[in-house]
């Protein structure tokens, strides 16, 4: 039986796992020896928002909660990587001659462990002076420390490789290690190369763990870059550029205060080939280069005159990198878009075949973006660009961009910095106005109303605060917190507001009495919904509102409006090959057993038996190959202006194109306001939300010319449940 202990803390929007020796020092003695063997989980409740410490006993393999923690991460996807498992498999086999020390570091699920150790097997060369063959591989997940040690047994390879539950950092030569390792294998890479701490990782090993010259697996990488020109990249961070085309009045981004809504200053991960207004503005450049056989600095600094290709402005850089993992650099690995290899040049070195599909999702290119509205330039001009990397990461500067860059780093008081979807989101004309309309529409009839945003909504709090100087409005704010109402008081001037007419609550709150609204009915309870920090989850997460919303029931006037009133669940059956190839059933990786990991890392795709898969939240546009087979079906709906209830709703799928689905895209469409069917979509053609995904088992062919071929099918029927006390959504469909 699965034992769980519960104990709040303060709510923290990402999950993490600590170790128990770590958290053992807050129990008495005779509980903390009853941890010893534990794993602690920081999960956050969906309609809460509250975050509980959920300690799992180790030897309970099998639970549900143990699976849950590994199968949204992106282990799946990289072992289903078939390229990348061929080459660190060659790579391995070529710099393992004889018996020798090996360390792994990140071990993962052992395959590159077991891979040299198999290459030692196959070596008939006299051993190492002074060393006898063995592998060493350290891993400091303990949920996959678990997993490893039963691939290793499947595999036979248990008493081969010896595998510590730590990091890297914590072997000690001549306490875990009998001597200095003569090989180094590693995959501790990341989209940005370094944001995974292989450099310090890299500079320990030098320092303690490895011999003089040894032969590291893979050798060194290279960084490239090029400058591009993008509309849908710069309204992922210029809100102020995007807002000045606005007409509602609203002001998120005064002038003086244009970077009081920024992003963060780092690369972002994306699938740039889905970017389709990239105008390239220059040839690609190298950026960094590393030798992974010598220790590493810890800064470096890159200063280059890139001559521009083309008129235009520089809106972001993008850059990926060419991984060698061989010493006399034949076996490559590159995560170069695919405009790259489209073209002959000195930087093509994909290895993959014309036509292969590369696409994953462990590695995607990284895009860097220029302050503000980006940095004109001319064809044949040079443009100086610094480059500069820290242990993790690596950043830009356009001389020209110098300014910029010197007042995004002097964020003014009240500043906040939003996911790039939300900045872009805020920046979104067509969006603005649908919230436009849905409030003058909710403000009608209603004289100094008081309104509740019961979400992390700027927008809505001074929206309202604009539109009627007589209104009150209560502001939630659980994510933002302190954070939004400093904000909302650095912009009040700019919007024509008094901070008299709001108040943050700024904390979590599970009952909201008349006392604090002066024994006054709320007039309207408004969300976007947005939940700051939840960005990572399901579309119906959002349904917290729903809860929220039914906590307040008893302080709600008759007559209250609640925006949205309604959520709709929508579908639509989709081609989906590149997502369901990563999320494929394991069985032998370059001749090793891993079918003992698929259940725990969430395997869906052609699984052997017929086990509903998750769940799992994409941006369908980062998807590689995506093509809709369907017409977009209401699946149920949600009830906002009522109390949260459980739910359900069944419906037809017809196709309207012929192909392969491999599943469905799900996400909900909230209706603002019921009597003019405003609606905001956050379907597959919006890129700034997620959908959810559920993909098949099995793909199933579709035909809409000839319905009556055995295995192909023309309609399939989609049914949705919701649970109100865990806000989970069930999905299951059935083919006809």
């Amino acid at each position: 039986m699965l034992s769980v202990v519960v104990f709040r803390l303060n709510p923290h929007p990402r999950s993490l796992l600590i170790p128990a020796s770590n958290i053992r020092r807050n129990f008495s003695t005779s509980m903390a020896s009853s941890l010893s063997n534990c794993m602690f989980q920081l999960k956050t409740d969906p309609l809460t928002g509250n975050s509980e410490w959920v300690v799992v006993q180790d030897e309970d393999e099998d639970s549900p909660g143990r699976k849950s923690l590994l199968s949204s991460t992106s282990y799946l996807d990289m072992l289903n990587d078939s390229r990348r498992n061929k080459l660190f498999h060659q790579a391995i086999k070529k710099a393992i001659t004889k018996p020798c020390h090996v360390l792994d570091v990140g071990a993962g699920t052992g395959l590159l462990s077991m891979m040299a150790a198999k290459a030692m097997e196959s070596s008939t060369s006299s051993e190492c002076s002074g060393s006898g063959g063995m592998v060493s591989a350290c891993e400091s997940y303990l949920p996959m420390v678990k997993l490893t040690r039963k691939v290793l047994r499947l595999n036979g390879m248990e008493k081969k490789v010896r595998l510590f539950h730590k990091r890297s950092d914590e072997l000690r030569v001549g306490v875990d290690l009998p001597s200095r390792a003569d090989v180094l294998v590693s995959e501790i890479l990341d989209s940005e190369l370094l944001g995974e701490g292989l450099i310090p990782t890299l500079q320990h090993a030098h320092d303690e763990l490895l011999s003089q010259n040894p032969l590291v697996v893979p050798c060194r990488a290279t960084i490239y870059g090029q400058l591009v020109q993008s509309t849908q990249l710069q309204n992922l961070h210029d809100l102020h550029g995007c807002e000045a085309h606005a007409s509602d009045g609203i002001q998120l981004t005064p002038s003086s205060l244009e970077n009081i809504i920024s992003i963060k200053r780092q690369q972002y991960a994306m699938h740039c080939d889905s970017i389709s207004d990239i105008r390239l503005l220059s040839e690609p450049f190298k950026v960094f280069e590393f030798d992974f056989s010598q220790r590493p600095e810890s800064q470096g600094v890159a200063e280059f005159h890139i001559k521009a290709t083309n008129d235009g402005t520089i809106n972001a850089v993008i850059s990926w990198w060419v991984l060698q993992l061989d010493q006399e650099g034949q076996l490559l690995y590159s995560t170069a878009p695919r405009w790259i290899n489209a073209h002959s040049s000195a930087l093509d070195v994909q290895t993959n075949s014309p036509g292969d599909s590369n696409w994953c999702d462990h590695w995607k290119q990284c895009v860097w973006f220029i302050a503000a509205g980006g940095m004109p330039v001319l064809k044949d001009v040079h443009v100086f660009l610094q480059a500069v990397h820290s242990d993790i990461s690596i950043s830009y500067t356009l001389q020209n961009a110098k300014l910029s860059k010197e007042l995004a780093d002097k964020l003014p008081e009240g500043s906040l910095i939003l996911p790039p979807e939300r900045t872009a989101i805020y920046g979104n004309k067509e969006w603005r106005n649908l919230m436009l309309t849905a409030a003058r529409n909710a403000l009608k009839g209603k004289s100094s109303p008081l309104c509740i945003v019961a979400d992390d909504s700027m927008f809505w709090t001074i929206l309202f605060a604009s539109l009627s100087s007589s209104s009150r409005v209560i502001s939630f704010f659980p994510g933002l917190r302190d954070r939004g109402s400093l904000y909302l008081k650095t912009v009040a001037h700019a919007n024509g507001y008094s901070m008299d007419q709001i108040k943050v609550l700024g904390r979590k709150k599970a009952v909201l009495t008349l006392d604090e609204t002066n024994q006054r009915k709320v007039d309207l309870f408004v969300g976007e919904p947005f939940y700051f920090g939840h960005e990572g989850m399901l579309p119906w997460a959002n349904l917290r509102f729903w809860k929220e919303r039914t906590m307040l029931e008893s302080i709600l006037s008759e007559d209250v409006v609640i925006m949205p009133c309604k959520g709709i669940l929508k579908a639509c059956a989709m081609s989906l090959p590149d997502l369901w190839r990563s999320r494929c059933f394991l069985k032998q990786i370059e001749g090793f057993d891993h079918s003992t990991v698929n259940e725990t890392l969430g395997a869906c795709g052609d699984c052997p038996d017929s086990k509903e898969s998750p769940c799992l939240p994409y941006f369908i546009w980062q998807c590689g190959e995506t093509k809709e087979l369907s017409e977009v079906v209401a699946v149920m709906e949600f009830n906002l202006s009522n109390p949260i209830s459980s739910c359900s709703g069944k419906t037809k799928v017809r196709f309207t194109k012929s192909g392969v689905c491999h599943g469905f895209a799900l996400w909900i469409d909230w209706v603002m306001d019921a009597n003019s069917n405003i609606l905001v979509s956050t379907g597959p053609d919006q890129r700034y939300w997620k959908q959810g995904v559920k993909l098949l088992n099995t793909p199933v062919p579709v035909n809409t010319h000839i319905s009556s071929e055995v295995g192909e099918s023309c309609s399939t029927e989609i049914e949705a449940i919701f649970d109100p006390s865990t806000g989970e959504l069930a999905i299951k469909s059935v083919f006809t």
